[in-house]
């Protein structure tokens, strides 16, 4: 379960922008998160390394640092921001820079979600040597949700890897489809942070 620190998205505004992020990682593991992923995009999110630092601190599960990581310069910055795993996202990279933001992430100590779409961004990232492999059911252009696409690609993911089902998980309901098709974990934000209880939300999709 890993639970996202999000003020708004691109595609419906603020969701909520004047949240405390301490508060909401703590509400977040008191309901049995195991993971956050925190926003620090500034211009289309919100976010802040400032959000990160403060949800980090304040819990003892570990932090994925959600931004568009584009450089060797951001792999490092999240280190220093103090994350323990960074986002990649395939479709935003080539294939050496894939694979050498993913060695480098490594090399200092961070475990590395690397983010697909389709089949074909699968096998890209198998190639960069990713064990840990999210399936964004939300697409990047239009932003719109296909609720079935991490179904459709889960027979792609390798056994050994780490699934990751991302985007369009609304309640219990969704996180069991995603389990039966064989996603280790679900990413979930907008429902959470909407939520009004956070921390009974988390538990409700855990108990799926």
């Amino acid at each position: 379960m890993i639970s996202e620190v999000k003020r708004r998205s691109p595609s419906k505004g603020d969701l909520n922008a004047e949240l405390d992020p301490a508060g909401l990682a703590a509400s977040y593991e008191a309901g049995g998160a195991t993971c956050l992923s925190v926003l620090t995009d500034v211009d289309h999110f919100g976010g802040s390394p400032a959000d990160l630092q403060a949800a980090r601190a304040g819990v003892e599960i570990p932090a994925l640092r959600k931004d568009f990581t584009v450089s060797a310069h951001d792999v490092v910055d999240a280190r220093l921001m103090g994350a323990d795993c960074v986002l990649l996202i395939v479709a935003a990279l080539d294939n050496s820079e894939l694979a050498d933001f993913h060695a480098l992430a490594v090399e200092i100590g961070l475990d590395v979600l690397v983010e697909t779409h389709d089949e074909a961004e699968v096998e890209r990232a198998l190639v960069a040597d990713a064990s840990l492999i999210g399936v964004n059911q939300r697409d990047l252009v239009t932003f719109e949700v296909d609720t079935d696409r991490a179904v459709r690609v889960a027979s792609y993911l390798p056994d050994d890897a780490v699934k990751v089902a991302e985007s369009g998980v609304q309640g219990p309901e969704d996180a069991a489809i995603l389990r039966t098709a064989g996603y280790d974990a679900v990413l979930v934000g907008e429902a959470l942070v909407r939520s009004g209880d956070p921390a009974a939300a988390v538990a409700a999709l855990r108990a799926c």
